[in-house]
This record gives C-alpha cells, sequence and structure tokens, in this order.
C-alpha cells in the first residue's frame, strides 16, 4: 500500500515558527522543496496543501495543519476523509521527545506517548495505525517542563541534529511513497549520525 498523504505537524505563526514542536512543519518543508511542491491555504481542509502529481499513480498530497497542535486531527481526518485516503496511507512527521536530536524512526501505530497533536488525529480518524517518522528533539529530563521545552527554540546544535535527520529521512522518501515501508524503515534507523568528537586532552604534565 503507498502513501498518499503525508502531514507534518506544528503550530502555525511566526512565534512557533522556530521551536521544537514545529519539526514535523520542517519536514513538509523539505520534502515540498524536494518534490517542487508549493503548500497553499486551504479553508476546506484547515491547513497548507500541496497537491503533487505522481506518475502512474494516485497523487500524493502534503499537509501543514493549521489548527494549532491539538486540533491536528481535524485537518488531517477532513482531507483525508475527501479523497478516500486510509490510515495506512497517511505517514505524519512530528517531533519526538524520546529521541535525542539527530534521530529519527519510522514506525506504524502505537501510543501517541503524551503527544496531543497524535492523540487528536487518532481521536478524529478512530484509529492509531497510521505511520509515523519521530523526529527526535530530546527530552528536558522533567516532566513538568515538557510544555516548555517543546515551544521553545531548539539550541543552535540540536537545531543542526534535527535538520540532518531530516535530510537523512528524505533519502528514504521514495520508498516511504512506495510503501517499501520495510526498507524504508531499514534506512532511517541504520543512518546514525556521527557523533562529534570530544577534543583531545593534552597529556599531564609530569612531577618530580
Amino acid at each position: 500500500m503507498t502513501i498518499r498523504l503525508l502531514v507534518g505537524l506544528g503550530n502555525p505563526g511566526p512565534e512557533y515558527e522556530h521551536t521544537r514542536h514545529n519539526a514535523g512543519f520542517w519536514w513538509i518543508d523539505e520534502v515540498a522543496r524536494k518534490l517542487r511542491a508549493t503548500l497553499v491555504p486551504d479553508r476546506s481542509y484547515h491547513g497548507l496543501v500541496a497537491r503533487v502529481n505522481r506518475t502512474g499513480g494516485e497523487p500524493l498530497w502534503l499537509l501543514q495543519p493549521v489548527t494549532f497542535m491539538n486540533l491536528s486531527g481535524k485537518s488531517v481526518a477532513s482531507l483525508a476523509r475527501f479523497f478516500k485516503i486510509t490510515p495506512a496511507e497517511i505517514l505524519v512527521a512530528h517531533d519526538e521527545l524520546d529521541l535525542q536530536p539527530g534521530q529519527a524512526k519510522l514506525k506504524l501505530g502505537g501510543s501517541a506517548a503524551g503527544h496531543n497533536g497524535l492523540k487528536d488525529i487518532h481521536a478524529q480518524l478512530g484509529t492509531q495505525d497510521f505511520w509515523r517518522l519521530r523526529l527526535g528533539i530530546g527530552h528536558p529530563g522533567v516532566k513538568a517542563e515538557v510544555p516548555n521545552y517543546v515551544l521553545k527554540k531548539p539550541s543552535a546544535e540540536h537545531r543542526t541534529g534535527i535538520e540532518q535527520a531530516i535530510e537523512r529521512s528524505l533519502e528514504s522518501l521514495e520508498l516511504m511513497l512506495a510503501g517499501d515501508m520495510t526498507r524504508a524503515m531499514m534506512k532511517v534507523h541504520a543512518d546514525k549520525p556521527e557523533r562529534p568528537k570530544p577534543p583531545r586532552q593534552p597529556p599531564p604534565e609530569e612531577t618530580g
């Protein structure tokens, strides 16, 4: 089964544009650039939408909900229902607290793990069985700090890590769109970011 709808989650407005919670928006922006598509506002689907005509197949839809994160499902479900796109044909890219910046994971279904955008999509579609591309943003370490953490800009190092993960995931885009999720998953999960090497320490001075 091929992927017919790619969704990136985030919050609309310039004040949220560079915050961690908008990693899904960043991903869709890069997909649109790669596919030479232009996202335009569409009130019918409560988001920014692009249609990409694929050779020998169904059109591919790109979507950024502008309902704010907690109501993402309203946008996703309205487009999916109109074009008769099943949950298994939907891939949602979103920020993931349980992965470090630079990491990405692809999975089908599973718990929303407290992510309000995923919760609402599950509620509106009536199932958890849609694909997710989890883009690591790291965790603040304390649960109570999560709401503020996701709505703040990442450090320059973390932003670079997230952008690198997005770039690497796009190398598997054609596999995802073809529905070859096993190979796409292996490729996404195999591409581990290089860890920066610690600076060399000078040898200890001899005493005596």
